[in-house]
């Protein structure tokens, strides 16, 4: 290929995506497709009924929006371009696209990570200090929060790609997934990876693991506050309370350490493609049905929006 730039012959990538499953492309196509638009549509709602209801101006509904927001741009990130291959010759991305793709997902997921972190502080103060909770909830300590968890995937995030620039690719250039992640990149580089490996190393145990810790001693905290309460209705209470995070937060590490662990084998098995799935898709779709559906609030919410059109009409 033509030689653009120093750092690189390679001016694109080939994404085989799901290519090695024709007899099953158009099905797999209308699944994602389905999969993607509730993701949008769920997401969304959710961000829009938190806008318009001044009942869940609340610090915790505060972070469940910008939760909405970054699994909107998480999601679409990757599955677009996923999309528009499945019917496509050659399943191309250019090298520059490529990098944007996983600066994107790099950024929301690492961005996400700190968020679920903020967001068991959230639910730290309120079930351990509920008389408090106002006073150290305040809306300036939330948007730091908020703000601190966006730069921090950005910081994280463009590390990752400034290394990932200093990597010499002379092909091959496909890549067996469904999009640009980091652990395939590695594989097709020409030189030392060492120093990127390295960096990754650092940011899972900065992200991952240090994220988990504070989530945990969060946890450890809440269950020992909860188990002083009396009556079962005050623990049922502070139980549902924290039970919606705590599903998210299983799900978001459970499957973050499972694609760590495969990453270290290149992750590019028909296995490892279809697991992926569910951490860029389907998590996005589900939290904020993990965080509606047996949430009092938000079913008020609806009530209430649901009056409003019902009189404008």
């Amino acid at each position: 290929m033509i030689i653009e730039r120093n750092i690189t012959e390679i001016t694109q990538f080939v994404l085989l995506g799901f290519s090695d499953f024709p007899r099953i492309t158009a099905v797999l196509f209308v699944i994602f497709l389905l999969i993607y638009i509730t993701c949008l549509t769920w997401n969304l709602s959710l961000l829009v009924l938190i806008r318009m209801d001044s009942h869940l101006h609340t610090p915790m509904y505060f972070f469940l929006s910008n939760l909405s927001f970054i699994d909107l741009c998480y999601v679409s990130s990757t599955v677009p371009k996923m999309l528009s291959n499945f019917f496509q010759e050659q399943q191309t991305i250019t090298f520059v696209g490529c990098v944007v793709q996983y600066f994107i997902f790099s950024t929301m997921g690492l961005s996400e990570s700190c968020l679920m972190t903020a967001m068991a502080y959230d639910r730290y103060a309120a079930v351990c200090n509920p008389l408090l909770y106002s006073s150290i909830m305040s809306p300036t300590l939330c948007v730091r929060m908020v703000l601190g968890s966006y730069m921090a995937g950005l910081t994280g995030s463009s590390s990752q790609i400034c290394a990932l620039l200093q990597l010499h690719f002379c092909g091959p250039n496909v890549i067996r997934h469904f999009f640009c992640d980091m652990p395939q990149l590695l594989t097709l580089s020409c030189t030392d990876t060492f120093s990127v490996q390295v960096l990754t190393a650092i940011l899972t145990v900065i992200f991952g693991i240090a994220n988990a810790l504070v989530i945990m001693v969060s946890y450890g905290y809440i269950v020992t506050s909860i188990t002083k309460i009396t009556s079962d209705t005050g623990r049922s209470k502070a139980f549902n309370t924290c039970a919606s995070h705590l599903t998210a937060v299983s799900l978001f590490y459970t499957s973050g350490l499972f694609v760590y662990i495969s990453s270290s084998s290149g992750g590019s098995s028909s296995f490892d493609r279809f697991a992926s799935v569910f951490y860029t898709v389907v998590i996005p779709m589900l939290n904020p049905l993990i965080y509606s559906l047996r949430n009092k609030e938000i079913k008020d919410a609806l009530k209430r929006l649901k009056k409003r059109i019902t009189v404008y009409c």
